[in-house]
């Protein structure tokens, strides 16, 4: 008895597919899979604790938060607030908050515009000039000196 296969183009694709992805494993190729929240937090935690708050912020930027639940994502807000506040706690800084897990924290450019200085769950890069007048719910980030979380929601 003799069998015949078949090979088609799709199988072929799928097969050179999965032969890639288990190269890239096993040798560290391909692209970077989007950091794990929960580690990422910590890793922020740890960085704080050692003093270097803008590599906090930074590791808390590149979060994917489409797949997190809203208990993660008022965690992560928390963090990432809590950290925001002892960087920018000797200036005049903004806090843009447009929805859950979302938020910029914005310092004043000498020509009355607002730039991002650090980001969380948005497009923005650090560094981003915006207008004032399209950011509906600008606060002082000063304001949340007593209060704990995402009570800015």
């Amino acid at each position: 008895m003799t069998t015949m296969t078949l090979e088609t183009t799709a199988s072929v694709r799928r097969l050179e597919e999965l032969v890639d992805r288990l190269l890239a494993a096993l040798l560290g190729g391909g692209p970077e899979p989007a950091p794990n929240l929960a580690r990422t937090v910590h890793e922020a935690r740890r960085l704080r604790q050692s003093g270097d708050l803008d590599r906090a912020l930074a590791a808390l930027a590149v979060v994917e938060t489409r797949q997190a639940t809203d208990g993660q994502l008022r965690w992560l807000y928390a963090e990432w607030l809590d950290i925001a506040r002892r960087r920018f706690a000797d200036g005049n800084a903004l806090l843009y908050s447009p929805a859950t897990g979302r938020a910029a924290v914005l310092t004043e450019r000498n020509d009355g515009s607002l730039e991002a200085a650090a980001v969380l769950g948005m497009r923005w890069p650090v560094g981003k000039t915006v207008s004032r007048r399209s950011l509906r719910g600008l606060k002082p980030l000063s304001n949340h000196n007593n209060q704990k979380g995402g009570s800015a929601w």
